[in-house]
Parts: structure tokens; sequence; C-alpha cells
């Protein structure tokens, strides 16, 4: 939970002095400071697992049991909210957008390999508004709408099917399924169910799960090297 900048360094003196590493979003600033985790952890056989906490989010999980059987043509993810004065170092992109690259990535079992990038700077030094549009290898489309200027906190998730349409508040963890379009163009709706849970508990549980089973952790050093280049060609920075 260091700045990001630091990342890498701190990560790897742990790594390599036995320790296991859960490191925050993004994995690092850079990507090659990325891979020097990764290494680091492969070399001493600990555990890097990177802290995506909306993997954990009940609502992305039910959305994600909801889509297990269908063909995703369409991902649109809104994640906006007032200016935090904390942020100094990375804009809306790095700070907020890797969440919703991780669900895209993660809801689809597929790689973003187009990226169309829209960026505005109004009171922030880096920029505080993007529109991010993405195609992905299997064929599937996604919109990420991401900003500091709204003056209220909105985070929801669509994902579009040729059979369903699902609706999830990422907040309240509401999720509402539409299907059975009828001739008329009406639908029927059902709630998805999304069980209590705290992210940041099952986060730190499947750390732990990781380091006992040793099976590979649920969000890889992988996962957050593609996460953040994803993101750095959003910036213009790869």
């Amino acid at each position: 939970s260091t700045p990001n900048r630091t990342h890498a360094d701190v990560g790897v003196a742990l790594l390599e002095r036995g320790v296991h590493v859960l490191i925050e979003k993004p994995i690092a600033a850079t990507v090659a400071d990325a891979r020097r985790l990764i290494d680091a952890a492969a070399a001493n056989g600990r555990v890097l697992m990177v802290g995506q906490v909306e993997r954990f989010n009940p609502a992305v999980e039910a959305v994600k049991r909801a889509v297990a059987d269908e063909q995703i043509i369409s991902i649109q993810i809104t994640r906006v909210g007032p200016f935090p004065p904390r942020m100094g170092e990375v804009g809306v992109v790095i700070d907020l957008a890797v969440h919703d690259i991780d669900i895209i990535r993660h809801l689809t079992d597929s790689e973003i390999i187009e990226v169309q990038p829209q960026l505005a700077r109004t009171r922030a030094e880096r920029e505080d508004t993007a529109l991010l549009q993405f195609r992905l290898a299997n064929g599937a489309i996604a919109h990420i709408t991401t900003n500091w200027v709204t003056p209220y906190k909105t985070r929801t998730l669509q994902v579009a099917t040729p059979n369903k349409f699902i609706v999830a508040d990422l907040m309240t963890r509401q999720v509402t399924e539409y299907f059975g379009q009828q001739p008329d163009g009406s639908y029927s709706t059902r709630g998805v169910m999304s069980w209590p849970a705290e992210p940041l508990k099952k986060e730190l549980e499947a750390f732990a799960h990781a380091i006992r089973s040793g099976e590979p952790p649920a969000v890889t050093g992988e996962d957050g090297l593609r996460n953040l280049e994803v993101a750095l060609r959003c910036l213009g920075d790869s």
C-alpha cells in the first residue's frame, strides 16, 4: 500500500527475503518494475498477488456467474465521483480505470487488443476525465467512463449477451438481469443473488489460501502486468 513508484523496490526486497507479497493495484508504476516483481516472486518461490479488490465484490462475482455460459457482446462500466484531494501522482486511468480494466478481463477471460482513449484534464495536474473504448481478442467490446468531476459517486457495470442484459450497482451490490425479449420489445427481469461479503476480507482470504495451498493467487502478477500495460497504453506511455 505504499506509493506506486515504490511498489517494485519494497516488493522485491520482501520477496527476496522470503516474504509473500500482496501488493495494491496497480502492480507497479512501470512495466519494467512489474516484471521485476514477477521475476522476484518466481525466483524465490513466493506468492505475489495484486490487490484488485473489485474481483471480490459480490456484485462482480454475481455477474461473472450470470454470464458463465454466455457470449459477452459488450461491457459498459461507469466509475465516477468527486475529486479526491489526496491524489497527486496519478490520474483517473491509473487510480480508477485499472479496477475496470481488470473487471473486463476477468468477465471475458480474454485480453484487450485495441485501445481507443479520450482523456481530458480540467482541475487536476493529470487527466481527471477519461472515456476508454476497448476491443478484446474474443470480439467483445467494452467502454469505461471515469472521472473526478462528478459531485457524487457512481459505480455501475452493464453486460450485454445475446440472451441477457445484466446491470450491477457495485456500491449497493444490487444485480438485475433482463431476459426473454418479447416481440413488443419488453423484457422479463429478475434479481441475481449477490451474497453479502466484505471484498477486502475475501481478498485477504484468497491471498492466505494461495500461500497455504500453493495454488496460483486469484489475481496474479501477470494479471497486474496486463492491467498496467492496458492502462499505460490508454495514457500513451507504452
